[in-house]
């Protein structure tokens, strides 16, 4: 009998949540989202692939790129879920909603990996930047996150990207958004 009560509960209660998320809201998110576990697939791609010079400093680095992608990736599928938002993380969602180019099947040396990975964490920021103004004037709170996600992908982006520059010769390759 107990049973019956429960399941009744279960199907009657109504949420009443102090705001729940426009369809631009989840858009902008699910995107970020599908870039970020995008991000973090292509970093353990080129962890198990790169080759070459400073291998083991730059497979290194590729793990705490990956670790920190899906990290983030969580904390915002969690804050979509907070905001009444089904968060989609399929592998099928994915590789159709990406933004980021795609990352190669074969081994690449160490310089092609520094630069390609570079553009994916520029890439998955440029999402975070693209989204930021339209989430900040729904949710200033989410956009908090967006500020922690962009301030490390970005530091990690300069840190990767570093490794193929020349000091006073060369320049960041420019961002696009």
């Amino acid at each position: 009998m107990t049973t019956q009560s429960t399941q009744s509960n279960q199907n009657s209660h109504v949420a009443h949540p102090a705001f729940k998320a426009s369809e631009q809201l989840s858009s902008h998110l699910q995107q970020l989202l599908v870039d970020l576990i995008e991000l973090s697939l292509q970093g353990k791609q080129a962890h198990w692939n790169v080759v070459g010079r400073n291998f083991r400093d730059l497979h290194l680095q590729l793990d705490e790129i990956v670790d920190a992608a899906r990290g983030f990736t969580d904390d915002l599928a969690e804050r979509m879920r907070a905001l009444y938002i089904t968060p989609d993380g399929r592998s099928t969602t994915v590789a159709k909603d990406t933004t980021l180019a795609p990352y190669p099947t074969r081994e690449v040396d160490t310089s092609t990996c520094v630069d390609l990975i570079a553009a994916s964490l520029y890439a998955t920021a440029g999402t975070a930047r693209r989204i930021h103004d339209a989430v900040e004037a729904e949710d200033p709170t989410t956009t908090d996150l967006l500020h922690t996600i962009l301030e490390r992908l970005e530091q990690l982006a300069w840190m990767v990207d570093a490794e193929n520059r020349v000091a006073n010769e060369s320049a960041p390759a420019q961002v696009e958004a």
